[in-house]
């Protein structure tokens, strides 16, 4: 890990948002989101920077798995054997989510904030989020401490911290 990105764990939302619009701009990336558990959370992170619809013009909030299918395409049958909170559908939201956009960069993010709907294999605090485009994606799993704001404060802080180290990791546009 860079000495930057190693830095990111300090810095509060509205700095790590700046700094994404920044690198945004010099490389030329546009973005897009598509959110389940932080409900637009990482949408408003990305938009409370003045001239954010330089790099930002759409976000989807599919909170229902239907609404991850109409309008992500992800697969009914993946998300019947894996579940919306998986890898898999978390890969094809952000997918889904950058070839019906356009944009070059996005992020997903599906988790259990609580304080119900955990499971022993899923329990509270259990995201996954996805990083790429609509050929590549990289997904991780997280489980995050706390009540259902704490959960969704740190899905967001975690996507915008992702998408601010693929932007810096990409030298120029792709």
């Amino acid at each position: 890990m860079s000495h930057s990105a190693s830095s990111l764990a300090n810095l509060d939302l509205s700095t790590l948002a700046e700094r994404l619009g920044r690198r945004c701009r010099e490389r030329g990336v546009t973005l897009t989101v598509a959110e389940s558990c932080t409900g637009g959370g990482v949408a408003s992170a990305i938009t409370s920077v003045a001239g954010s619809s330089d790099y930002f013009e759409i976000g989807y909030v599919t909170y229902s798995n239907a609404a991850k299918t109409r309008l992500l395409g992800v697969p009914e049958n993946t998300l019947a054997e894996q579940g919306a909170v998986s890898g898999d559908v978390v890969q094809a939201m952000v997918a889904g989510a950058c070839r019906d956009s356009g944009a070059q960069l996005g992020v997903a993010v599906s988790g259990v904030a609580g304080p119900g709907g955990g499971t022993v294999d899923k329990p509270v605090g259990t995201v996954w989020l996805a990083w790429g485009n609509g050929e590549r994606q990289q997904v991780e799993e997280r489980h995050f401490p706390g009540d259902r704001r704490a959960v969704r404060e740190r899905a967001v802080r975690e996507a915008i911290v992702g998408l601010i180290r693929y932007v810096e990791a990409t030298s120029t546009r792709e």
